[in-house]
């Protein structure tokens, strides 16, 4: 079975068919820079950009980088146009997709969904904390497999200021960090949540999960387990494809 997804993000919107049995994507991604203002109109023709390159006429599932609730409201928008709050994300992206069934999630949601059934988190108990890092930090917390949803950890307070402005990988390039600073602040960070939630497992998604031998090694003082995300950038596409299944 295919479901296509979108993977909504503060610099890029990619998206393609998934094979929900494999968990992973059915053909390669295809991806449009996200405008800036990340205006809804802005955003929705880049979504519909990204669909109509794959001819795709099924059910579509997206994330979305902030709270969403009931799979369209849209809630808070920390890297996006403010616009965006308390818009019906699934009318919108509905209406300007010709009328194909739309399903929307918190963007760190659906990648941690992706990887606690086919990525890193599979067959993990307790809990699970999965963390991406990009342009902010997005957060998904599982306990014994289930998900609580909109989380939002990267806007916790961490020495005076919000943990995804010191911790996010867009940090580390902006201020121009090496692996062993940005490292130093990814541990503060995992500590405070350590304090907090006593996870068993931190999962490290995101793009930068592309490079975790270059940080992850660096990364001491934690009694969790931590690993990279096994889907890496790709979890998102397929969790929001795994929410618009299961909304169907």
């Amino acid at each position: 079975m295919q479901i296509f997804g979108v993977d909504i993000g503060g610099s890029g919107i990619k998206g393609a068919p998934v094979d929900l049995e494999r968990g992973d994507l059915a053909q390669e991604r295809f991806k449009v820079l996200t405008p800036h203002p990340a205006t809804p109109d802005g955003v929705a023709d880049g979504v519909k950009e990204v669909v109509d390159h794959f001819g795709w006429t099924g059910p579509v599932g997206l994330t979305f980088p902030g709270v969403v609730t009931g799979g369209a409201m849209i809630r808070s928008a920390a890297n996006v146009d403010k616009s965006w709050i308390d818009t019906d994300a699934r009318a919108l992206f509905g209406e300007r997709l010709g009328g194909l069934p739309v399903t929307v999630v918190n963007d760190a949601d659906a990648a941690g969904v992706a990887e606690m059934q086919f990525g890193a988190g599979r067959g993990r108990s307790g809990t699970v904390i999965v963390l991406t890092f990009g342009t902010g930090i997005g957060s998904a917390l599982f306990t014994d497999g289930v998900l609580v949803p909109n989380t939002e950890f990267g806007h916790l307070e961490l020495g005076g200021h919000e943990a995804e402005k010191r911790a996010s990988s867009k940090a580390k390039d902006d201020n121009d960090l090496t692996w062993e600073h940005w490292a130093r602040r990814v541990r503060k960070y995992l500590a405070h949540l350590e304090m907090l939630f006593s996870p068993e497992l931190f999962i490290i998604g995101g793009g930068v999960s592309r490079k975790s031998e270059k940080f992850l090694p660096l990364i001491e003082g934690i009694e969790a387990e931590i690993v990279p995300a096994q889907l890496q950038n790709n979890a998102g596409i397929v969790g929001a494809a795994m929410r618009a299944a299961k909304q169907g």
